[in-house]
C-alpha cells in the first residue's frame, strides 16, 4: 500500500522547496487617481438633537460627512452649537484635504441651534462661502397638526 502511494505522485513538491507556483510576480494594483473637486455644496442638517454635515460635488453625489455624535458627542451635548462647529471643521478639512476643495455652496436645513456655528466654522476650516440657502421645508397647510395636549 505505502508503494502505490509513492508511486501515485512523483512529481509532488517537497514542503520546503519552491515550486513553479511560487515564483509568480507580484501583481500591483493601479494607484486610485485622486479626484479634484474644485466646487461642492455643503448640505447642514440641524435638528435640535444632531447637526449632519455633508460635503457634495455639484451632482450630489457624497464626498465627505460628519455629524456630532460621529465626532464623539453623546446625548444632548449633540445639539448644542460647538458641536455643529466641531463636525463642520471635520467635514470640511476633509473635503479641502482629500479633493482640494476652495469653495462652497451652504444649504441648510432645520431648527438646530448648530446652523450659524457650522457655517461660521466652515468659513474658518478655509473654504470660500459663495451662497447661503435655507432649505427648511415649510408646510403651506398640510397635514392636519395632532390634538393639543393636556397637562
Amino acid at each position: 500500500m505505502a508503494k502505490e502511494q509513492q508511486n501515485a505522485a512523483p512529481d509532488a513538491v517537497a514542503p520546503g522547496k519552491p515550486g513553479a507556483a511560487a515564483k509568480r510576480k507580484k501583481e500591483f494594483k493601479k494607484k486610485r487617481e485622486r479626484r479634484v473637486v474644485p466646487h461642492g455644496v455643503v448640505h447642514v442638517a440641524a435638528s435640535f438633537n444632531n447637526t449632519q454635515t455633508t460635503i457634495t460635488d455639484t451632482d450630489g453625489r457624497t464626498l465627505c460627512w460628519s455629524s456630532a455624535g460621529a465626532i464623539g458627542f453623546k446625548g444632548s451635548r449633540k445639539g448644542t452649537p460647538y458641536a455643529a462647529q466641531q463636525a463642520s471643521l471635520n467635514a470640511a478639512g476633509n473635503a479641502r484635504d482629500q479633493y482640494s476643495m476652495k469653495s462652497v455652496e451652504v444649504r441648510v436645513q432645520g431648527p438646530g441651534s448648530g446652523r450659524e456655528s457650522a457655517v461660521r466654522a466652515l468659513a474658518a476650516a478655509g473654504l470660500h462661502i459663495v451662497v447661503i440657502r435655507d432649505v427648511t421645508p415649510i408646510p403651506h397647510n398640510g397635514c392636519r397638526p395632532p390634538k393639543r395636549r393636556r397637562v
